[in-house]
């Protein structure tokens, strides 16, 4: 019975230095974003496989970083005149698990302002992006990329 307590004693101690570690790259990521000194997205590991939920244009599941930032973020990117200014609401954290609320404000090129809100459940490996599964306003998105 000793050794099946340690072990869970010791599970528990290592999920919550996970989420220990994790809260805080997520976190600086979103400030170096809001600085513009970088991005969540440079988190992503190279094979990270990102499903952006709902029916839009760019709804899909993506199986790699470069596929994602190129038939995504490229194209969102191209439709905005200004960056958008990412506001984190709340930072969940379970073990390697982390899901971030936030909402997003940027101008478009038609000068037309573009506000969604998002929830990302992401999953960390080793202080890295290895899944997300993105859900927002798609409807916004859609107007956005028309």
């Amino acid at each position: 019975m000793a050794v099946s307590s340690y072990y869970t004693a010791s599970a528990a101690t290592t999920a919550e230095t996970t989420e220990a570690a994790n809260t805080p790259i997520v976190q600086q990521a979103f400030q170096a974003w809001k600085l513009g000194q970088g991005s969540v997205f440079d988190l992503l590991t190279e094979d990270a496989q990102w499903t952006v939920a709902g029916y839009s244009p760019m709804s899909n599941t993506y199986r790699s970083r470069d596929s994602f930032i190129a038939q995504t973020v490229r194209p969102i990117t191209a439709r905005l005149a200004t960056p958008i200014t990412a506001e984190v609401k709340h930072i969940v954290a379970q073990a390697d698990q982390v899901v971030v609320m936030w909402n997003g404000v940027a101008t478009a090129k038609n000068g037309k302002p573009y506000e969604n809100s998002y929830a990302w459940h992401l999953t960390m490996a080793d202080g890295k992006i290895t899944h997300v599964n993105a859900f927002l306003d798609t409807w916004n998105l859609v107007q956005l990329m028309e």
